[in-house]
């Protein structure tokens, strides 16, 4: 199909019905699709919205354009959990209905007010010369799950920014609410986040933009959020532009995130206590949403995917998924994050993986499915080659290279993993470790997706992978003897 304009942005009742059950029967069918990470059942899955705790219920939200695998007429589908690992899709809730959001229902958050959960949201919107105006709009969702949109946008484009000005964040603070809105300054073309605050949700000011860089942060910002993690403020946003000198980084578009001593909303201020970070060090982490919930924990949870970059599922008519759910926390200065306790609950008879390699490759499973968990100790002062989808002439595979010794870091490589996309951005990401210390990989694999978390969440990273059908096994080499203890789980489906 050619993607044109209009066809993208073809009204949903104008598609046939036939044709949408086409493309789910297909992305069904796809030996790519994850089976206990969200993904679309057709077209194009991208940021997750509305992250939420309401009515004893987990809630999120993903933009969607279920027609195929391109940006065009978005909606959000909605999905609801008790443990943060089963979701049960409930359907498009948020669709382009008004004169407000007519060209697509971006990205947004959702907050419990009262008995209520109220959503906010951009809504894209194009005239006849295809001039954007995007409006910050709100919803409310009851305790039955029945939506019901505000009338009036809460917040049109203020002057001093571009019409890039979307995604916002609401949160409640000290008897206030306050919106974080991704923007671009119009007078300098630079990449900051808007502040609005309300005391009745109706009427906003605007503040002006958050302080909280000494430098250029590129030409837009995205996905602002800021969330209290044990009560410390950390500010996790996507900057489009970023100079690579100020942090490192080869993604098309990296997801960084702060580590604050101290936010003040109402005056518009963020102060950093620790350097600009990745939040993901693997090839396709954006658009990350995380929350505080009720009891105090925070969590995280992105899009696996990437703007402006072609996957390989683009020919099955399906893309993208997002990834599992993270429990957050500071330690050292440093945030971490874990793999949700539930996730164990999917763990299938373990197989033990203890033992010492000889100086040649050696298998440690080479059947070990298309979804599983894989948890390896290495001692300190060791070096290796761990392969995931390593077909049997050991020719192809996910390469991890890791040393425990002086200069300690692991390295991934994907450049001769399965189908190759992406090579423009590099086909290696390498994360240092602290010298002499031990290393503990926690290892999900899910048909295409690969997330590494590092000594118990100090790094992740996170990557589609596509395997061809005979690249499977997991080895492990090294040039001298390695020591090695863990295990492996196949994980239940959880995916329909």
């Amino acid at each position: 199909m050619e993607w044109t304009r209009s066809k993208r942005y073809l009204p949903y009742n104008k598609w046939d019905a036939e044709y949408l059950l086409k493309l789910q029967a297909q992305t069904a069918a796809s030996a790519y699709r994850p089976s206990y990470h969200i993904a679309p059942t057709s077209g194009l899955l991208n940021d997750p919205n509305g992250f939420s705790f309401f009515n004893g219920q987990w809630h999120l939200f993903y933009q969607s354009f279920p027609f195929g695998p391109v940006h065009g007429l978005k909606s959000w589908v909605h999905l609801v959990s008790t443990d943060l690992v089963h979701w049960q899709n409930l359907g498009t809730a948020l669709k382009p209905s008004t004169q407000f959001d007519s060209h697509g229902v971006y990205s947004g958050s959702a907050s419990v007010i009262g008995d209520k959960l109220f959503l906010m949201y951009t809504g894209n919107v194009r005239d006849s010369d295809w001039i954007r105006s995007p409006y910050q709009n709100g919803a409310w969702l009851n305790q039955n799950n029945q939506l019901t949109k505000l009338e009036k946008p809460l917040i049109t484009q203020p002057q001093h920014t571009t019409d890039h000005f979307r995604d916002p964040q609401l949160l409640q603070k000290d008897d206030k609410y306050y919106a974080l809105i991704g923007a671009q300054d119009a007078a300098t073309q630079s990449g900051q986040i808007a502040v609005f605050s309300s005391t009745n949700l109706h009427d906003w000011k605007d503040l002006g933009y958050l302080n909280f860089a000494q430098k250029s942060l590129g030409y837009m910002i995205e996905c602002p959020n800021l969330v209290f993690v044990a009560q410390q403020p950390v500010l996790i946003f996507c900057p489009q532009g970023l100079d690579p000198e100020i942090a490192a980084y080869q993604n098309i578009y990296p997801n960084m995130y702060l580590i604050g001593s101290n936010c003040n909303l109402e005056k518009g201020e963020f102060t950093p206590a620790a350097p600009l970070s990745q939040l993901d060090y693997g090839f396709d982490v954006y658009a990350s949403q995380a929350f505080t919930a009720p009891d105090g924990q925070s969590y995280l949870i992105s899009w696996l995917g990437l703007p402006e970059i072609e996957y390989p599922t683009d020919s099955e008519n399906w893309a993208h998924c997002l990834t599992q759910v993270k429990q957050l926390s500071l330690e050292n200065g440093q945030l971490y994050q874990q793999p949700v306790p539930a996730i164990r609950a999917l763990r299938q008879q373990p197989q033990p993986l203890t033992g010492r390699t000889a100086a040649s490759e050696t298998i440690l499973t080479s059947a070990p499915g298309k979804h599983y968990e894989l948890e390896l100790t290495f001692s300190a002062d060791q070096t290796g080659t761990l392969y995931l989808f390593r077909d049997i002439q050991k020719k192809h595979g996910l390469k991890i290279d890791f040393s425990s010794g002086e200069n300690a870091s692991l390295t991934v490589d994907r450049s001769q993993a399965g189908l190759a996309f992406a090579q423009k951005y590099g086909t290696t990401r390498r994360v240092p470790l602290e010298a002499h210390q031990k290393l503990v990989l926690d290892v999900f694999v899910d048909y295409s997706v690969c997330e590494i978390f590092i000594n118990n969440g100090q790094r992740v990273l996170s990557m589609r992978v596509f395997p061809t059908k005979d690249e499977t096994a997991i080895t492990l080499a090294g040039q001298a003897q390695i020591t090695y203890n863990g295990s492996w789980w196949n994980l239940t489906k959880t995916n329909s």
